[in-house]
């Protein structure tokens, strides 16, 4: 598969990251952000969880600390929105990312996927694009029960040191998902083995993405 750069290492990147439970961002694009951090990419991190309540609140800011370690910069963003009702809160949500956009203008951005089974997540992806109308914007994956998983068009590469991090950093910072019978290591090398397979990483591993929307120029 012939690559497509985006960035190199030496050249900043300004990534906003949005999750709309304390675990998401980690699974879905924790393991390109180890990466390109440990590639000497000067990763300026926006980092916004917007349902981060009690307990989980000391996670999200704790675990977003852990993998953004070594970022040129971060800003780590927890919101209290109730968990499960995002469709039923909208409104309010909607006023919290045009107050966002205000305040940055991303190179890239996380989000969730469009088709995701879970209401908060397929509510946080459509006011992504909502909100962002002229941004590049990938939308990570996360496994659990609901059998969603879709057919990401975008890889990215992890060594196996990166997906080992990854899988211990999750595994350290939230105690509280442990109890769930999909979330362990297992889940997580299984599935960036599967994304390796499927763009022939070298180190056998990569995380998905689905690319709805792109301009291809011409380098100069």
């Amino acid at each position: 598969m012939k690559p497509l750069g985006l960035i190199k290492p030496g050249e900043p990147i300004t990534v906003l990251c949005l999750g709309a439970h304390s675990d998401d961002i980690e699974i879905g694009a924790g393991g390109t952000l180890l990466r390109w951090i440990a590639s000497g990419v000067p990763v300026h991190a926006h980092w916004c969880v917007l349902s981060a309540n009690g307990p989980r609140a000391a996670e999200a800011e704790a675990s977003a600390a852990a993998f953004l370690q070594g970022a040129a910069s971060c800003r780590i963003e927890l919101g209290a929105f109730q968990d499960g009702y995002f469709p039923y809160c909208g409104a309010d949500i909607k006023t919290w990312f045009e107050d966002l956009k205000k305040r940055i203008n991303p190179d890239l951005i996380f989000t969730h996927a469009r088709h995701d089974a879970h209401q908060d997540h397929r509510e946080v992806c459509a006011l992504t694009w909502n909100s962002f109308r002229d941004h590049l914007i990938l939308e990570y994956e996360i496994p659990k029960w609901d059998g969603d998983l879709g057919q990401p068009n975008v890889h990215v590469a992890l060594e196996r040191p990166d997906l080992e991090r990854k899988i211990a950093l999750l595994l350290e910072h939230f105690s509280s998902q442990r109890s769930k019978d999909w979330f362990g290591a297992e889940t997580f090398r299984g599935l960036a083995r599967l994304r390796g397979m499927e763009c022939r990483a070298v180190s056998g591993y990569a995380e998905g993405f689905t690319l709805r929307k792109a301009q291809i120029v011409l380098l100069p």
